[in-house]
């Protein structure tokens, strides 16, 4: 090869090289991506009880366009708040471009869910559904505000709206169930109301309810479950 054609040759290389090299520099990586999670608090409650969880989802590499703690009038009726779910998770979905989201649901919060996911169409949206202490099966505590509250009258143990919501399948559809309990939870009387039928039951040893949702050995095992 004469000299002149050599260096053209070489000059072309180069600058191939370089442009190879920009195209690999200034592509954007690609981010991994997660189910948004929405969070539903319980009784007395609002969204500020997820805090600690929502921080360390964002240390473990969500953001927060994937982490929706909501808060909604915790005394009425659990088919009311359903329904508010249902328009929340279409929002999320309408937001994020996400075709299903996750549900974290703590407390009294699994009964407005469940009836979201067994009498609302739910099932299509959610890919993951995890209980934590919740009241699945009702708890004698609720006797003491049951006569003020909706919500606690239907969170009673036998009440007509448990009774229905527990009939048949108590997870319905293609959603991963998983309820997490603690066999020390003063507000659940018993404690085995938190668990449910088909769904992955994990005990979390002794823990007090309003701690259930903000430890972080808990956590841990939702991410994972949820992951």
């Amino acid at each position: 090869m004469q000299p002149r054609m050599r260096r053209i040759a070489t000059f072309i290389s180069t600058v191939a090289a370089a442009l190879l090299l920009s195209l690999s520099l200034s592509a954007p990586a690609q981010a991994a991506t997660h189910n948004p999670v929405i969070f539903v608090h319980g009784l007395s409650s609002s969204s500020s009880s997820w805090d600690e969880w929502t921080a360390d989802f964002k240390a473990d590499g969500y953001t927060d366009s994937e982490l929706y703690a909501w808060s909604y009038s915790w005394g009425q009726s659990n088919v009311t708040t359903a329904q508010q779910l249902a328009t929340k998770v279409q929002s999320v979905l309408s937001q994020t471009g996400a075709s299903k989201v996750d549900l974290v649901a703590h407390s009294m919060g699994p009964l407005s869910s469940r009836y979201y996911l067994k009498n609302l169409g739910g099932t299509a949206y959610v890919d993951d559904f995890v209980s934590v202490a919740g009241t699945n099966h009702g708890t004698s505590l609720a006797g003491w505000c049951a006569w003020l509250y909706t919500s606690c009258a239907q969170m009673n143990t036998g009440s007509s709206f448990l009774t229905a919501l527990n009939s048949g399948d108590e997870t319905p559809g293609s959603v991963s169930y998983a309820a997490y309990w603690s066999n020390c939870d003063e507000y659940l009387d018993p404690d085995s109301t938190a668990l449910l039928n088909g769904a992955t039951n994990v005990g979390v040893g002794c823990i007090a309810h309003t701690d259930t949702n903000n430890d972080y050995g808990v956590y841990t095992q939702v991410r994972d479950f949820i992951a």
